[in-house]
C-alpha cells in the first residue's frame, strides 16, 4: 500500500493543466520562487522544502522525505527517499503561476504535480 501511495503522491499525480503557468528555465529564477518556502499538496498530505544548498526535506503522508536536487540544462533534477523508499533521479520541467509551482516529470513529457507555495 505504501509503495502505491508514494508513487501516486510524488511521481504520477495527474493534476489538470491550468492556464497561467510560465516556465522557469533558470536556477536563480527557481530559487527566487521556491527556496526555503513550503511546497504543499494538501490533498495528498505532502509538504516539501527545497533548499538553496541542494537539499530537499519534508514529509508525505506522515513519513519523512529527504533528497537532493540540482539545476541541469533548464530542469530541476532530483532524487529523494521517502522513509526508506528510494525515489529515483528525474529531471523535471518547472512552471510557476498564481502562488503555485508545477513540476512535470521526464523533462516535461510526463505527468504533472502542482504545489501551493507557502
Amino acid at each position: 500500500m505504501r509503495f502505491g501511495l508514494i508513487l501516486v503522491a510524488l511521481l504520477l499525480p495527474a493534476i489538470a493543466r491550468a492556464d497561467g503557468y510560465a516556465r522557469i528555465s533558470e536556477r536563480d529564477q527557481f530559487l527566487n520562487t521556491v527556496a526555503g518556502k513550503e511546497l504543499r499538496m494538501r490533498l495528498l498530505g505532502i509538504s516539501l522544502i527545497v533548499e538553496p544548498d541542494g537539499a530537499i526535506k519534508g514529509n508525505a503522508l506522515g513519513w519523512d522525505v529527504t533528497g537532493t536536487w540540482e539545476w541541469r540544462d533548464g530542469y530541476f533534477c532530483r532524487e529523494m527517499d521517502w522513509s526508506g523508499y528510494p525515489i529515483p533521479l528525474n529531471c523535471q520541467l518547472v512552471e510557476a503561476g498564481d502562488g503555485a509551482v508545477r513540476f512535470t516529470v521526464d523533462k516535461g513529457a510526463g505527468e504533472s504535480a502542482a504545489f501551493s507555495i507557502r
